[in-house]
């Protein structure tokens, strides 16, 4: 009897943990995907594309210069910039897919991959992850996770606390 108890108290306990966690949304950042929003015929290469995100949130690409970078538009329809381009002046590329780390319903952090490569060295590009913070007045990069074992572990358990970090000063 006690036996059975104890297992049963466990698999409660195991139930409300996985309960607690958080779990990932994706959205797709591929053009085909979303919503050109703006082309600058003038200089080649520079655009801006709306993607649509989770609850409320959408995310805005951006090309200029051969870099990339990212915009969330909160529910309010105002938009935040991540400019990811302070924090690499390298050549950049998204990853086609940014992962939203939910809470419930809501969105508490993002996870952007960004491909930064020097332009003519040869090399492949470095794949970074970019954390953010999600609220519903606020969003800003509060990591930048570099290349290595478990590096999509590691992003998304500090996109799990990102609500509780500083913004990230630009380097």
């Amino acid at each position: 009897m006690f036996k059975t108890l104890l297992i049963l108290s466990l698999m409660l306990v195991s139930s409300i943990a996985a309960l607690a966690q958080n779990r990932s949304v994706y959205t797709d950042l591929t053009d085909n995907k979303c919503k050109t929003v703006e082309v600058d015929k003038g200089i080649p290469g520079n655009l801006s594309i709306t993607c649509t995100g989770v609850a409320g949130y959408d995310l805005e690409v951006y090309l200029d210069d051969e870099r990339n970078s990212i915009g969330v538009v909160l529910p309010s329809k105002k938009t935040i910039g991540l400019d990811l381009w302070n924090y690499f002046g390298n050549f950049s590329e998204l990853g086609a897919k940014a992962e939203w780390r939910m809470k419930g319903k809501r969105p508490v952090g993002l996870i952007v991959r960004l491909n930064v490569s020097d332009r003519g060295d040869g090399k492949p590009p470095t794949p970074y992850l970019i954390v953010a913070k999600i609220s519903a007045s606020r969003a800003c990069v509060t990591d930048v996770v570099k290349p290595g074992r478990n590096q999509n572990l590691l992003a998304q358990r500090l996109a799990d606390k990102a609500s509780s970090k500083q913004c990230k000063p630009t380097e």
